[in-house]
């Protein structure tokens, strides 16, 4: 959880006479819920939100400690994967503070933050955009772009662009949330430590491997000093140091680290959540890049079944886990049901992804190898053009950033 949400969260609120008593009582709960949320240990804090949240609708509180319980209980949904609960929340805490506060109220920035990140989990980049770029707008009319109040937001816009392909742009603001973290909160603080995961996992996207292995190593000695070594918050962590290990063709350590990543998520969001169901498809893929068919089997078709269950068809994530099915159906002679697969997975990327984005290039090469090993070379040679049209342009990228 980033400290800005926090800090949204613990805001003081001002109940009126008759209030008072319940006011301070839904403030009492909700900060024993925010210490919890703050490690990271969400089910021991919904309880106390939905009791928080409870009491204020069947009291009389003010419309401010109202929306500050329905946002927490929109974070706490968020956590659990219930992403249509935490839209509906949050956009009713939105209301209310909006009310409240008016519309250009930084605390109205915080949870536009909040709803930007339940429109990401959903796949919604483009509605998650347009509210992380009104979030930054409303903070920069009070505060300096160099106020470290600034970073979070600039951080979150990083990590969309991230998801959406655009490397340069998020590295872009990246840089600038970096050197306001690092003089404000120190090295040794959680939220830089998240950050710097973060950014290593950006450079291990862009092949920068060396970086990104410095910048990891460091956020996971933070993480574990904080959390201890085997806490579900590390896992972010560790998939990007699993993801290094790869690109090494260290598959052992790989596969250590994925695996687990998975026994936390597991232990701590269940095995139908959609953070297990991405990591099941990152842990097929690593098999199937080692050939190993079997396992990858019953892993791939797990993570389908999760993603579609949790996040709907209709997502980047779920595409990409059709495709390491297709991958595996392919490798079987099922050629047919592969290429229905990389179809439906390849309509999705195009319709929520420009044509250039990373992901589509992997799709793109699955239909190009169906096509070579059916006999269609000349369709094959065509999809392997604008594979290499992709990786080229991202290439050309990435390598601007650098120099």
């Amino acid at each position: 959880m980033g400290c800005s949400f926090v800090f949204l969260l613990g805001g003081k609120v001002n109940g009126n006479a008759e209030g008072g008593k319940t006011e301070q009582s839904c403030n009492a709960l909700r900060s024993m819920a925010r210490m919890h949320m703050a490690l990271g240990n969400y089910a021991k804090a919904e309880p106390l939100a939905e009791q928080a949240l409870s009491l204020a609708k069947t009291e009389n509180v003010s419309d401010s400690q109202l929306s500050m319980c329905l946002l927490d209980m929109a974070w706490l949904c968020k956590d659990r994967g219930r992403f249509d609960d935490a839209e509906v929340m949050c956009k009713d805490g939105l209301e209310l503070l909006e009310k409240a506060r008016g519309k250009n109220h930084p605390y109205v920035a915080y949870t536009l933050r909040i709803l930007g990140s339940i429109y990401q989990e959903q796949g919604r980049y483009s509605s998650a955009e347009t509210v992380l770029n009104r979030a930054l707008g409303v903070m920069l009319a009070s505060h300096s772009s160099t106020d470290h109040i600034i970073a979070p937001f600039q951080v979150d816009i990083a990590k969309l662009l991230v998801a959406r392909g655009k490397f340069t742009e998020a590295e872009f603001y990246y840089v600038q949330a970096r050197a306001l973290i690092d003089k404000s909160y120190g090295p040794n603080h959680l939220y830089t430590a998240r950050v710097l995961g973060d950014v290593a996992r950006l450079y291990t996207l862009q092949g920068r491997y060396s970086e990104a292995e410095i910048l990891i190593n460091r956020a996971l000695a933070v993480q574990q000093e904080v959390y201890g070594p085997d806490h579900h918050m590390t896992a972010p962590t560790l998939l990007t140091m699993a993801g290094i290990c790869k690109a090494r063709q260290d598959y052992t350590e790989a596969e250590r680290l994925i695996e687990k990543a998975l026994s936390l998520s597991e232990s701590n969001y269940g095995q139908e959540h959609p953070v297990t169901g991405k990591i099941l498809s990152r842990l097929g893929r690593l098999y199937i890049a080692q050939d190993r068919y079997t396992e990858a089997r019953d892993v791939c078709q797990r993570a389908v079944q999760v993603l579609e269950d949790s996040l709907g068809s209709f997502n980047d994530h779920t595409a990409m886990a059709l495709n390491n099915l297709a991958k595996l159906y392919a490798h079987q002679g099922r050629y047919a049901e592969a290429e229905v697969l990389c179809r439906r997975a390849l309509d999705t990327l195009e319709q929520i992804f420009d044509r250039n984005h990373p992901n589509t290039a992997d799709i793109l090469e699955t239909m190009a190898q169906l096509c070579d090993k059916t006999g269609n070379h000349a369709e094959a040679a065509r999809l392997w053009r604008r594979v290499e049209q992709i990786r080229s342009h991202t290439q050309a990228a990435i390598a601007k950033v650098i120099k």
